[in-house]
């Protein structure tokens, strides 16, 4: 009998030997921990600075693996690739529920056992980032994630290049398909990013769901993952794990006719973005595809977050954070664009609405007060002139354009929110209405409906004289 604490005694890193029951049926038998040495047992029993361990339990040589851990289906694939099907694994590995990052090689070992199948495990722990271990792939996974890089680096429409992007990765898992999903747990939101789908493959888009409550499938991946950085199932064995754990998605699963899938989170300085998958995928490479996949979600949440971010700058950029709508930086724009010929329109709106009493306001409840009125006034434009482009054009100044819209439809809206402004508790506003039924020049149609709204803020003032500006 091989002494299997004498091999892995002449160590010098972290390394235990693994052995895998051989069954006849494909599925993965009962994965043990044969042997380990000091410093492997060591590390996984020592506690970190937040109190996690890796073990759960004393180590016991000769033990299930379930012992110390919960099932882990990543774990099980490595075994069984490098035990029963010989092959040499390495991977490089974040587990969100640890603070550190590991860096694994497994060996095969040719014992001859007629039970079970053997390998080395081999580990190195580290708490920061280790580029070097990351680019440790196979060439011809690092020539597709190179391209994969030129691709979304040189992108001046990251829409379409992401979609060229995942139609890559389905072909190179031979996947019936590929999705990148976004989600906003915060908001309860999802939406797909990009997909791609194998010509009769048979398979729907997610896109077709259009349903809220997808994302709750998405909040209990997270859960499944259990800070995993990949999930893979390609046999019934993996498909029965998820059962147990996750009934209503594998339910989902089934009624979607994956017979296999690898999801990964598309995490980000600790924030998951969403999510990358392929299902229906070659399972007799699962070990090229996970590390395809792996990289590859690194490089789209790095790109996807640049692109969030600089949404958000223009976002921020364009819209008055106060009221919701447009700024005058954004209506200045939009002017440019009407005088270059870039807006076709068979007919031109524009309304000038000005806050009537906010100073008083601000002087007398402050400035709460007077920023209430103003989401107030927003607010009551917005739902006033549903479907037209909304700018605040000054501090208590707002302008409305309305493309395409009938004459008679704007006139009858503005007079009766002009009646309504005469009411006493109302918000009020002095209204300026122009109308080209051409094409026209935005400018004099901004002039003409500046001027009238001058006059019917006069018509107020002198009607209310106790509300007129104080300077």
């Amino acid at each position: 009998m091989i002494d299997l604490q004498n091999i892995v005694d002449k160590f010098h890193t972290m390394t235990s030997i693994l052995s895998v029951e051989k069954r006849d049926d494909g599925r993965i038998g009962t994965i043990r921990i044969e042997a380990a040495n000091d410093l492997y047992i060591r590390s996984m029993e020592k506690e970190d600075k937040d109190g996690n361990v890796v073990f759960k339990q004393k180590f016991v040589p000769g033990e299930c693996y379930e012992r110390y851990m919960k099932k882990e289906l990543n774990f099980e694939n490595f075994c069984y690739e490098c035990a029963i099907k010989k092959k040499p694994v390495h991977a490089y590995i974040r587990p969100e529920r640890y603070t550190f990052s590991i860096n694994l090689y497994m060996m095969p070992l040719a014992i001859d056992d007629p039970k079970k199948a053997y390998c080395t495990y081999s580990q190195e722990i580290s708490f920061e980032e280790n580029a070097e271990s990351m680019s440790n792939i196979s060439a011809q996974t690092a020539s597709n994630i190179l391209k994969t890089c030129v691709k979304l680096r040189g992108a001046q429409n990251l829409q379409k290049t992401m979609d060229e992007v995942i139609e890559d990765i389905r072909t190179i898992c031979n996947a019936s398909y590929c999705c990148v999903m976004l989600t906003d747990f915060c908001e309860n939101t999802w939406s797909v990013f990009s997909d791609s789908i194998k010509k009769d493959s048979g398979i729907h888009s997610v896109r077709e769901l259009e349903s809220e409550d997808f994302v709750e499938y998405a909040r209990s991946w997270k859960k499944t993952l259990n800070g995993s950085n990949c999930l893979m199932l390609k046999n019934k064995a993996d498909f029965e794990t998820i059962r147990q754990d996750n009934p209503v998605w594998y339910a989902s699963l089934v009624g979607a006719h994956v017979k296999s899938l690898v999801l990964l989170p598309l995490d980000y300085n600790g924030v998951t973005l969403g999510f990358i998958w392929v299902t229906n995928f070659d399972t007799s490479n699962t070990l090229y595809i996970r590390e395809t996949l792996e990289l590859s979600a690194f490089f789209v949440a790095s790109e996807i977050a640049n692109y969030q971010l600089l949404n958000k700058l223009e976002l921020l950029s364009s819209m008055d954070l106060l009221t919701g709508v447009k700024n005058r930086n954004s209506m200045n724009n939009r002017v440019t664009q009407f005088l270059n010929g870039e807006v076709p329109h068979k007919s031109l709106g524009v309304i000038f609405a000005d806050l009537n009493g906010l100073k008083p306001v601000n002087d007398m409840q402050g400035h709460d007060a007077g920023d209430k009125l103003l989401k107030d006034a927003s607010q009551i434009l917005r739902n006033t002139f549903d479907g037209c482009e909304f700018y605040r054009a000054g501090g208590d100044e707002f302008l409305i354009i309305a493309l395409d819209k009938p004459q008679e439809e704007l006139e009858a809206k503005v007079e009766k929110l002009r009646e309504k402004s005469m009411m006493p508790g109302n918000v009020s506003f002095a209204l300026g209405f122009f109308y080209n039924k051409g094409e026209g020049d935005i400018r004099t149609a901004m002039h003409e409906a500046d001027v009238h709204m001058y006059e019917d803020k006069k018509r107020y003032y002198d009607r209310f004289p106790a509300n007129r500006r104080r300077l």
